[in-house]
Parts: C-alpha cells; structure tokens; sequence
C-alpha cells in the first residue's frame, strides 16, 4: 500500500490532484463522466448558482445567501452541504434537485459562463488576481501540499500563471455583467460595503430584508463569526473524500483565514507581481480594455 502523504513537489501536486479528480468523475453507479458534467442537476427559473473563480468570495456568498434563506440557520457541517457545489456533488452523495432547507434553492460552481447550467440566475463576483494567486496557495499548503516545501513563487508560476484559468473565467463571465440573471459583485466592494452588498444579495433572490435580517446576516456573514465557526466553512465533505485513501489525516482545509486586500503583498516575489502585471496585459487588457483589474472594478 503506498503510503499517504501531501505533496511536497508540484508533479506530486499534480499526481494527488488527478488522483482526487478521478475519483469526481465516478457517477454514484461507478460510470466515468467528466467532473465538470452538470448534467445531472435539473436547474429551476429561481435557483441561485453562486459562480466565482475559486478564492474569490465563493464561501462568503454562500454563508450571506443561506443567512437570508433561512435567518440564519447554521445547522449544517459545511456550508456546501446546504449550499451545494455542482461539480463535486455526485460523488459526495448529494442530490442536486432535492429539495434544500430554505428557498430559493441554491449551489456554488466555479464554471465559467459557457459551461454553467443555463436557465437559473448566477451571483459572480471577482477578487483582486495577485490576492486570488496567494490565497489559492495557502489552502492548498496543509490540504494537498506539506507546508514548507513548494515555494509560493513556483506554485503561482506553474499554476495560477501557466493555466490562466482565472483570466478565462473573468473573460467568459465579464460580458454578462449587466444580464437580468446575473449578479455582478466585487470582492474589494463586498469588503468595503457588506452591507449594501446584503442588501444587493437579498433584492436578487427576492428576499424581503427587514431590520432584524439585515443585523443578522452582518453578523453571520462578518469574518468574527466565520472564524468562530470555521469549521463549518473549510470544505469538510471533500477534506473527508480526500483523506479516505489519498491523503493522511488532518488536513487543514479552512477558507476563512484573515480576508485582507493586498495580502499577496510580500509573500509574492517583485519578479512574480511582475509576471502577473504582464499575464493582465496579455489577457485582459487586449479583450476588455481595462489597463489594471483596480479600472475595471471601478466600472460596476
């Protein structure tokens, strides 16, 4: 039996995340499908699609949307639980078209808009690349990779920069920034105002917000109490997949660390903020106009 460990180079990263992906893309009758088939869920006119680019605010949206659904429950082990992720659901034994505690029915996806179930409505949201590259990091040093052993430069390099998945996602959701169905927030804005961004929330999923609803859900979705509750916010369901057979024990998965604006800013080598500048002006500028991400979330 090989022996269960985190990754301490990136072709073992690689290796462990194949590894965990391939078991996303057993059906629960074992048949091999594509864990980004969305095929199975059968979306609603009202259904909520929560759909950042992971690290981006995703779990954040999630705790405000199911807050207001049902004012404030938290009976729940982790948040994707009540607020499911499409992708990863067949495989944790979760029915996507089940009834959920709370309407209207809600879930989280990373897809960019080409490949998102149509038919629904979408909550999108962008954060900051530099501050999305590190904190991408940092959850995945603990869970799939052993603190102290990749450097944050190599890891942003070969996989944030290399595979541009965030810059496709902005590109593929962007031109549907103003769409009746979409939603369309900021992760500096949300910081700046949470309260508007609650009430912007609760208007789109057609919650009527009164003053006790609004003090509740500042106070559950304020970084205080998901840190006091953090871990009903740190992916338990597939922390446990992972740890079954691919991974020891113990993994820290927690999402909700501290939330900063600029956090990238001194774990991230001059030479990599420089990369990252560039990969903005290769990818974004050319299609959106916009000279630096701070222009273009000054527009919404």
């Amino acid at each position: 039996m090989t022996k269960r460990k985190r990754a301490a180079t990136l072709d073992e990263y690689h290796a462990i995340r194949k590894r965990i992906f391939s078991n996303l893309e057993l059906t629960p009758n074992q048949h091999k499908t594509s864990w980004r088939n969305t095929s199975h869920y059968k979306p609603r006119p009202d259904d909520i699609i929560i759909t950042p680019f992971s690290k981006s605010g995703t779990t954040w949206l999630q705790q405000i949307f199911h807050t207001l659904r049902t004012r404030g429950d938290m009976n729940f082990r982790d948040i994707s639980a009540v607020v499911p992720w499409i992708e990863t659901s067949p495989v944790l034994g979760i029915d996507l078209n089940a009834e959920q505690h709370g309407k209207p029915r809600g879930y989280k996806s990373h897809l960019p808009y080409n490949m998102i179930p149509p038919g629904t409505k979408y909550i999108n949201a962008v954060r900051h690349p530099n501050d999305v590259a590190y904190s991408l990091f940092k959850f995945m040093e603990g869970w799939f990779i052993e603190p102290g052993t990749i450097p944050v430069d190599e890891f942003v390099r070969r996989l944030f920069l290399e595979k541009a998945d965030y810059y496709h996602h902005l590109l593929s959701w962007w031109p549907h920034r103003h769409d009746a169905q979409v939603l369309f927030l900021a992760y500096e804005h949300m910081i700046e105002d949470l309260e508007g961004t609650i009430r912007r929330v609760a208007e789109f999923i057609n919650i009527q917000i009164d003053d006790e609803l609004l003090a509740l859900t500042l106070e559950h979705a304020s970084l205080a109490f998901m840190q006091t509750h953090i871990d009903q916010f740190d992916d338990a369901l597939m922390r446990d997949m992972s740890e079954r057979e691919i991974l020891p024990p113990g993994s820290n998965s927690a999402k909700v660390r501290d939330g900063r604006i600029g956090g990238h800013r001194g774990p991230l080598s001059e030479a990599v903020l420089a990369e990252l500048d560039a990969k903005w002006q290769e990818m974004i500028k050319p299609e959106l106009g916009f000279n630096s991400y701070e222009e273009l979330i000054a527009t919404l």
